[in-house]
């Protein structure tokens, strides 16, 4: 199993991607995690989005959960994931912060890489994860289109 730790936006893009990749190298299962710590005042990911990450992962034909557990911390979350037995990688994003930033509000990422006694791929996003719309975004779109009535052309 590969586990990826998913947030809304590039980072989350490029994790999805690279999950979806690494499962099918090594025709596993993909476990998607977009845990909350409601100390740090995070947000689950919108319904649409996990639809759209629903629709991605059932397009590209490998087996997959996707867990949206709030209270543990997203580190302590994946840890346990990676836990499983059959847990293989652990796939991450990591931001650029500052040494305060670091200091303040510590790092997920950093932890994960210490702590993680299996393997962990640290991926950023690329020009096309930045480019590309929120998944569901473009589902929302085509929805407000055919409430309207206006043509959709392909």
């Amino acid at each position: 199993m590969i586990v990826v730790g998913y947030a809304a936006g590039a980072f989350g893009r490029a994790c999805l991607e690279q999950g979806i990749a690494e499962a099918r190298l090594r025709d596993t299962e993909l476990l998607v995690i977009n845990a909350v710590s409601e100390v740090r005042g995070q947000r689950l990911v919108e319904a649409d989005e996990i639809a759209a990450v629903e629709a991605r992962l059932t397009t590209a034909g490998i087996r997959y959960r996707i867990r949206q557990p709030i209270g543990a911390t997203p580190a302590e979350e994946l840890l346990n994931a990676m836990d499983s037995d059959d847990a293989e990688m652990l796939v991450i994003g990591m931001r650029r912060r500052t040494q305060v930033g670091k200091l303040l509000l510590g790092s997920t990422s950093q932890y994960l890489l210490v702590s993680c006694h299996k393997p962990v791929l640290v991926v950023k996003p690329n020009d096309e994860h930045r480019r590309s719309e929120p998944l569901g975004s473009v589902d929302r779109r085509v929805d407000e289109l055919q409430q309207t009535g206006d043509e959709i052309e392909p």
